[in-house]
């Protein structure tokens, strides 16, 4: 039996196999062994039958070659299908003239040719025969190497086919491996020692339709391998090949609509500048990134060649097929939109968005950051970069794994908040004197300056955090009190003033909380003096 997937044919006389050897354990009856002789009678119609179509498959073989100018590829396969066809019959003949002596010496016919019942329960014939005299080792022999034979001509005419052995002991037998009374017998034993004239018959002619069933095989892996290297195209589709596929309204689209074919049987390998491309029924399938280009022209664009080339077997021989194939290159262009996009804001949160239009949706960005980190936003080219405190700040831009581009920018410092004072009416106007004692309430706050308040509202977080504020009388210090937030308790100072002393408001330290909520302190010495009247 042929190969590790096996055809129903093959299936089927596999099962006919296992039934004759199984039933061979019976106890038989005349019936069973007039249903052996009818068995046997119907096996050897289908040897005739598969000789019959064997034959001509072989002269099927050599018609064609002839047919198709015996071409020197397949010259051969005519040789190795009438090897195959007389190797079958040797062994097929050997079989016939071992089921002849059995019969011969079993005097199983009378004389008008049918069978008798008395001479096919003969069970000691068989046995003397096959085991006594060593004809059934010598038959395991002859049908465990026909496969091999066969397998070697095939191999012979570059068809690697190869074939299960026929006469297999019980261990190899797949309903006889884990019966413990039977699984230790050899084929002789299992086939011919005791076993009825009959059984031993059909048994023969069973050998006998596994031979020419993996005959049959190999005549059909030689038919279908004739002619293969003819390229037959089967495989068809529209195409179009358009001058561009990029067209400005207004202007013309210009192309050419064709006819591809292929061969589904062919397998031609196909490269791209010297890369392996993926075939799918015959189509090659190009796909790869393209690399930046050292120069462009005054249009962003630089010139380059596909070299493609296709190895096919045309009328026997490998041929192969090149094409160059122009295209252009552009050169992408990185564009950052942001509210701070002329310069970085040092140590803050400074929220971009670049982008590289000419990618489209093949964009997939990642970002490098020197003197800075970055974290990257939700959206493709979302990206939120942290500089350092001074000097330039480098954003290189890549997508995919490629590097498009470098975008530099000069770190800008945080500028200064400026101090106000409020009290509990809103904020109060150093211009006038404050009416006497002074406010009842001072709130000191560092306002953001109002383009960094706005655009960088996470980080423009501040509050003063160090200072005094001193009660003056004819410009000598009376009292004061220290400035830890914004709201100043004064309540001292205000008891102690009288008209025409003055508040001097010493700021000596401003605290700003960034994005990620750490505190920043700054010196900011500023000095606000308040007369009160």
């Amino acid at each position: 039996m042929a190969g590790v997937k096996e055809t129903p044919r093959q299936r089927m006389i596999g099962m006919m196999y296992l039934v004759l050897t199984a039933l061979l354990a019976l106890q038989v009856s005349n019936q069973i062994l007039q249903k052996f002789v009818l068995l046997n009678d119907g096996l050897e119609r289908t040897s005739k039958n598969f000789i019959g179509k064997n034959e001509f498959t072989v002269s099927s073989i050599a018609s064609t070659v002839e047919q198709q100018g015996n071409n020197p590829r397949d010259v051969p396969k005519v040789a190795a299908a009438r090897e195959v066809r007389k190797t079958t019959a040797e062994v097929y003949t050997y079989l016939e003239e071992l089921k002849q002596q059995l019969i011969t010496e079993s005097n199983a016919k009378d004389d008008q040719g049918l069978y008798k019942s008395s001479a096919l329960k003969n069970v000691d014939i068989p046995g003397n025969i096959f085991n006594n005299n060593r004809k059934g080792f010598e038959m395991q022999e002859r049908l465990n190497t026909f496969p091999s034979q066969i397998s070697a001509i095939l191999k012979s005419i570059d068809i690697d086919m190869s074939f299960q052995d026929i006469a297999k002991d019980a261990k190899d037998i797949e309903i006889f491996k884990n019966d413990k009374e039977v699984r230790n017998k050899s084929f002789v034993n299992l086939n011919f020692v005791k076993s009825p004239v009959g059984a031993v018959m059909a048994l023969i002619s069973q050998f006998q339709n596994e031979v020419l069933n993996i005959e049959g095989e190999a005549l059909s892996a030689i038919t279908g391998s004739i002619g293969t290297f003819y390229f037959k195209s089967d495989v068809f589709k529209a195409s179009v090949a358009a001058n561009s596929n990029v067209v400005a309204a207004g202007t013309k689209f210009e192309g050419n609509l064709f006819i591809a074919s292929s061969s589904s049987s062919a397998a031609p390998k196909m490269t791209i500048d010297g890369r392996d491309v993926p075939v799918v029924d015959g189509f090659g399938e190009i796909s790869f990134t393209v690399p930046p280009a050292g120069q462009y022209d005054d249009r962003g664009l630089a010139k380059r060649v596909l070299k493609g080339e296709i190895t096919v077997n045309i009328a026997g021989e490998d041929s192969v097929l090149t094409v160059d194939y122009e295209y252009f290159v552009a050169q992408p262009v990185i564009r950052v939109t942001s509210e701070v996009v002329n310069q970085l804001y040092a140590d803050c949160a400074n929220d971009l968005s670049i982008d590289v239009p000419a990618l489209g949706n093949a964009y997939a960005p990642d970002f490098t950051v020197s003197n800075g980190n970055f974290i990257k936003g939700s959206r493709p080219g979302q990206v939120t970069v942290i500089p350092g405190n001074s000097g330039k700040v480098v954003i290189g831009v890549s997508s995919g794994g490629n590097k498009i581009g470098d975008v530099s920018y000069d770190i800008k410092p945080v500028p200064a908040p400026t101090i106000r004072l409020f009290d509990g009416r809103g904020q109060i106007d150093l211009s006038q004197a404050y009416p006497a004692p002074g406010p009842s309430s001072l709130v000191v706050e560092a306002i953001a300056e109002p383009t960094f308040g706005r655009t960088m509202a996470r980080d423009a977080n501040f509050e003063v955090t160090g200072g005094e504020v001193i009660l003056l009388r004819n410009e000598v210090p009376r009292e004061r009190v220290n400035i830890s937030g914004k709201n100043v308790a004064i309540r001292n100072l205000l008891a102690a003033s009288r008209s025409g002393d003055a508040l001097v408001i010493r700021v000596t330290e401003v605290t700003r909380t960034n994005f990620r909520g750490n505190k920043i302190r700054s010196n900011q010495p500023e000095i606000i003096r308040m007369a009160i009247k």
